[in-house]
C-alpha cells in the first residue's frame, strides 16, 4: 500500500512539474503557443482527478508495466516542453516535428486518463471541424513537401526497407564501423548495379545506433544522371521548409547549403547520396562542407577513389544467394520443390551472386517445372546475351524478358518504360493512354492493370498500388504508379536500340546539356519509322532543336527539368500523333512555350501536361478537333482557361475525359467547360483553392463520372448537378467545406456509387436521397454513416462502406 501511495505521489509530482513547464514555455515562446495551450487545458482537466477521493486510484488500476511506461512518457514530456524555446524560429522542419510531438503528448495524456475524462470533457462540433481542417492543411503541406503527383519528390526522408533482406547484416556492421570511425568526410559504397547498395544504405539509416547519433539530421537524396547540385540543394531546402531558395550559380547553392546546415544546431549530420553516376562525381566534391560532424554516404557503381574511403560491397555468397533465389522462386513452401537440387545450384552460380538477378530470375522461374529451368540454363550456356559480353549481370536478367515473349503487350510495356527518366514514378494512367493508342487496349485500364501486375510479379517493375478498390468506373489504374530499377530501365533501352535508328519501333533519346546525338545533327538519316518517340532533356537544355522527320510517330513523350521548355518545332509535322505527354521533373513547374504548334495535329486524341506552367496560348489546346482526353497534373493554370475565345467553335467538342489534379492555383472552373457536350468523365482532385463550380454544370448531359476529391474549399455543388441523369459515380470525399447536398439530389437517377468520406460539415441528407433507386455503394466515414442509416430501409441493396478517417495519425506517422 505504501508503495502504491508513493507511486501516486510521484505521478502527481510529475504532472505538476509538467504543468509548470507548460506555463513557463508558453510565456517564453510564441512558436508553440497553440499546442502548449491545448496541453495546458488537458492538464487542467486532469488536475481534479489527482485530488478527488479515490479517483486517481481508479485510473491507476491497470497493469504495472503500463503505468511505469506512462511515468516514462511524462518524464520525456517535460523535457520535450522545456525544449520549445530552443527550437530555432527559422527551422520550419523542426518546428513542425516538435509541434507534432507536443500534440502526441497531449493525446497520450488524454488516452491514459480517458476513463475519467469522458465525464469531464466534451469536444464541440466546431472543434472537431477545426481538427479536421488542421489535418487537411497538414495533408496539403505534406503533399507539397513529399509528393509530385506521383512523380518528382522533394522529400529527403529515408525510404522504407524491403520486406526480405539477406546477406547484408555483416556488411551493415562493417559499413557502420567505417562511417563512425573513418576520418574522411565522404564514404563511398561501390558495387555493380543490382548488388544491394541502396538497400544497405537504407539499412544503415534505419539502424538504431545511427539514428541515435544523427537523430532527425539524416537526409536521403537519390541522384540521377541529370541531377544537378542546385536540384539537390533545392530538395534539401524544401525538406527543411526553407523558402525562396533561388540559386544563380552552383557556388551560390553551395554557400546557401552551408548556411542551412550550420544553422541546424545538430552536432551530427548524415547526407546520403544514392546512385551517383560517374559523370556526377563533381557533385560529391561540391557537397563537401567544412562543418564538424557532417558525413556524406554515397552509393555508386563507380569507385571514386579520389575521395579516400570506399566500401566495396561484395556479391552474395552461395548460401545467401541460394536463399534469395529460393525465396523468389519458391515463395510458398520450399519443401514442395520439384526441381533437382543440381539445377538450383547451377542457377545460383549463373546469377553470379547478384541480388537483383537472383530475385528476377527466381520470380521468372516461379511455378515452372524442371524443363523450364534446363532450357533457361541452356540459353545462357550458348552465350545468348542482350548486352555486351562484359556485363554478366545483364546476361542473367535476359531470361526474365525472354520469359514474357508469349505476352507481347506486357513485353512492349516493359520496353516502353525506358521512355521515362530514371528514379521517377510513372503514373499508370500514362501507360493506359499509350496502350489505348498503341495496342488497342481499353481506356478504363483493365488490361493495362493486368499486364502491369504480370510484370510486377516477375520483378520487372515495382507497381505501387495506391488504392486497391479501384474499379471500372474510376479506372483500374486510378492513382497507381510504376517504378523501375535502373538496371531494368537500361535493359529496356538496350532492347529498344538493337536496330539502326531509322528502323526502331521506339526511339528513346536522352540529351545531356545540349549534347545532341551526332546522327541527329548530321541530318543524314532517312525519316524514322518509330511509333513511340521519347526525348529527355535536363535543366541546362536550351530548347534549340534540330529537324527530325518522324511521320509515323503516334506517341510523343517529352521529359524536361528546365524552367523554360519550348516544344520541338517538328512536332507540327507529326500528322499521325495520337498521344502527347509533356512532364517537367524539376523542382519548379516549367514554363511551356510553343503550344500553338499543336493546333495542326488533327489526330491528337490524348494529351497529358504535368508540372508545367501554361500561358494564355492554352487556347491552342482548345482548338484541337479530335482530342478525347486532356489531363492537367500539378500545372500552373491560373486564368489561362479563360483565354479561349468566346466566339470560337464549341470548345473541345470531341472531349470525353477532362482531368485536373493538384493544380494549386485553380480557383474557378470557366463556364465554357459546360459546353463540352460529349464529356463523360470530369475529375477535379486535390485542387485546394477551387471554391466554385460552374452553375451550368448540369448541362453536361453525357457525364458519367464526377470526381471532386479533396477540393477542400469547395463550399457547395451547383443545383444544376441534379440534371446529370447519366451520372453513375460521384466522389466528394474530403470536400471539407461542403455542408449540404442539393435538395433534389435524388434526381440523379443513374447514380450507383457515392464517395463522401471526410465531409464533416454535412449535418443532414436531403429527403430526396430515397429516390436514388440504383445507388449501390456509399463510401463514407462513421459519422456520415449514421445519416445514411435512416434511409437504408428505403434503398434496397444499398451497401454503406465505412472507411477510417485518420489523417492526423498518418501525418504523425510520417513526421513524428
Amino acid at each position: 500500500m505504501a508503495a502504491r501511495n508513493a507511486f501516486e505521489m510521484a505521478l502527481v509530482t510529475l504532472l505538476m512539474e509538467l504543468l509548470e513547464a507548460v506555463a513557463l514555455e508558453t510565456k517564453k515562446t510564441a512558436r508553440f503557443r497553440s499546442p502548449l495551450k491545448r496541453l495546458d487545458t488537458t492538464l487542467r482537466n486532469i488536475e481534479p482527478i489527482l485530488y478527488g477521493n479515490g479517483r486517481l486510484s481508479k485510473v491507476l488500476d491497470r497493469p504495472e508495466n503500463e503505468t511505469n511506461m506512462f511515468i516514462l512518457h511524462l518524464e520525456n514530456g517535460k523535457r520535450l516542453v522545456l525544449k520549445c524555446s530552443t527550437v530555432k524560429i527559422w527551422n520550419a522542419y523542426k518546428k513542425s516535428v516538435h509541434a507534432n510531438r507536443l500534440i502526441r503528448l497531449d493525446q497520450e495524456l488524454s488516452d491514459f486518463f480517458q476513463v475519467e475524462l469522458q465525464d469531464n470533457m466534451s469536444i464541440s462540433m466546431r472543434s472537431l471541424t477545426e481538427v479536421h481542417a488542421l489535418g487537411v492543411k497538414m495533408d496539403q503541406a505534406l503533399s507539397t513537401v513529399t509528393n509530385r503527383a506521383g512523380g518528382f519528390s522533394s522529400s529527403c526522408s529515408v525510404p522504407g526497407l524491403p520486406d526480405f533482406i539477406v546477406g547484408l547484416d555483416v556488411h551493415l556492421q562493417e559499413l557502420k564501423h567505417m562511417l563512425l570511425k573513418d576520418a574522411n568526410q565522404v564514404l563511398i559504397v561501390s558495387a555493380p548495379g543490382g548488388c544491394g547498395k541502396t538497400t544497405l544504405a537504407k539499412m544503415l539509416c534505419h539502424d538504431d545506433e545511427i539514428k541515435g547519433i544523427f537523430g532527425d539530421s539524416i537526409f536521403y537524396v537519390t541522384v540521377s544522371r541529370t541531377t544537378s547540385l542546385k536540384t539537390i540543394v533545392q530538395k534539401l531546402a524544401h525538406h527543411l521548409h526553407v523558402t525562396n531558395c533561388e540559386f544563380q550559380t552552383d557556388e551560390d547553392a553551395k554557400n546557401q547549403l552551408e548556411n542551412m546546415m550550420s544553422q541546424m544546431g545538430s552536432e551530427k549530420i548524415l547526407l546520403v547520396l544514392d546512385d551517383v553516376w560517374y559523370e556526377s562525381q563533381s557533385i560529391i566534391q561540391d557537397l563537401r562542407l567544412p562543418i564538424p560532424g557532417y558525413k556524406i554516404l554515397v552509393t555508386s557503381r563507380s569507385l571514386f577513389s579520389e575521395f579516400g574511403s570506399t566500401y566495396e560491397l561484395s556479391l552474395l555468397n552461395d548460401e545467401d544467394a541460394r536463399t534469395l533465389l529460393c525465396h523468389s522462386a519458391f515463395p510458398f513452401d520450399e519443401s514442395q520443390i520439384n526441381v533437382p537440387d543440381d539445377l538450383v545450384i547451377k542457377m545460383v552460380k549463373c546469377c553470379k551472386g547478384f541480388p537483383l538477378a537472383l530475385t528476377v530470375i527466381g520470380a521468372t522461374l516461379c511455378g515452372q517445372g524442371e524443363l523450364k529451368w534446363r532450357t533457361t540454363l541452356q540459353k545462357w550456356s550458348e552465350g545468348q546475351s542482350i548486352f555486351h559480353s562484359n556485363s554478366e549481370l545483364l546476361l542473367s536478367v535476359q531470361a526474365s524478358v525472354d520469359a514474357i515473349e508469349h505476352l507481347p503487350i506486357a513485353r512492349d510495356y516493359f520496353l516502353d518504360l525506358g521512355s521515362f527518366p530514371e528514379d521517377e514514378k510513372i503514373a499508370a494512367s500514362v501507360l493506359v493512354d499509350m496502350g489505348v493508342e498503341l495496342y488497342n487496349l481499353d481506356k478504363e485500364g483493365m488490361y493495362t492493370s493486368e499486364y502491369l501486375l504480370e510484370l510486377s510479379s516477375r520483378n520487372l517493375l515495382n507497381l505501387i498500388v495506391a488504392r486497391k478498390d479501384a474499379s471500372e468506373l474510376e479506372g483500374y489504374c486510378s492513382d497507381h504508379f510504376v517504378m523501375q530499377h535502373d538496371l531494368l530501365r537500361e535493359l529496356a533501352i538496350h532492347l529498344s536500340s538493337q536496330e539502326p535508328v531509322p528502323q526502331r519501333k521506339r526511339l528513346l533519346i536522352e540529351v545531356h546539356e545540349n549534347d545532341i546525338p551526332g546522327w541527329w545533327i548530321e541530318q543524314t538519316q532517312p525519316p524514322i519509322s518509330a511509333r513511340l518517340l521519347s526525348i529527355t532533356t535536363d535543366e541546362t537544355f536550351s530548347s534549340v532543336w534540330y529537324d527530325l522527320k518522324a511521320p509515323k510517330v503516334e506517341v510523343l513523350v517529352l521529359n524536361t527539368r528546365g524552367k523554360n521548355y519550348t516544344l520541338p518545332h517538328f512536332t507540327k509535322t507529326m500528322k499521325n500523333l495520337k498521344v502527347l505527354n509533356i512532364t517537367s521533373y524539376g523542382i519548379y513547374a516549367s514554363e511551356l512555350l510553343g503550344l500553338p504548334l499543336i493546333s495542326s495535329l488533327s489526330n491528337l486524341k490524348r494529351m497529358r501536361l504535368e508540372h508545367v506552367s501554361l500561358s494564355p496560348s492554352i487556347h491552342s489546346i482548345c482548338e484541337l478537333k479530335n482530342l478525347q482526353k486532356l489531363s492537367f497534373i500539378m500545372c500552373e493554370i491560373g486564368n489561362a482557361l479563360e483565354s479561349c475565345p468566346i466566339d470560337s467553335p464549341p470548345m473541345l467538342s470531341t472531349l470525353t475525359e477532362l482531368e485536373f489534379d493538384s493544380c494549386y492555383d485553380l480557383k474557378e472552373m470557366p463556364a465554357r467547360i459546360c459546353d463540352i457536350v460529349h464529356l463523360e468523365k470530369l475529375s477535379i482532385t486535390n485542387c485546394h483553392e477551387l471554391d466554385a463550380l460552374p452553375k451550368g454544370l448540369g448541362s453536361l448531359s453525357n457525364l458519367e463520372i464526377l470526381r471532386l476529391h479533396s477540393c477542400t474549399r469547395l463550399a457547395k455543388l451547383p443545383e444544376s448537378i441534379v440534371n446529370l441523369h447519366s451520372l453513375v459515380f460521384l466522389d466528394i470525399s474530403d470536400c471539407l467545406s461542403i455542408n449540404s447536398l442539393p435538395d433534389q439530389i435524388g434526381e440523379l437517377s443513374a447514380l450507383r456509387v457515392l464517395k463522401m468520406s471526410g465531409c464533416h460539415g454535412l449535418e443532414e441528407l436531403p429527403a430526396s436521397v430515397t429516390n436514388l433507386s440504383l445507388l449501390e455503394d456509399v463510401v463514407c466515414d462513421e459519422e456520415t454513416s449514421y445519416l445514411w442509416s435512416y434511409y437504408e430501409s428505403d434503398l434496397c441493396g444499398l451497401k454503406i462502406n465505412v472507411v477510417e478517417d485518420d489523417r492526423l495519425a498518418n501525418f504523425r506517422k510520417i513526421v513524428g
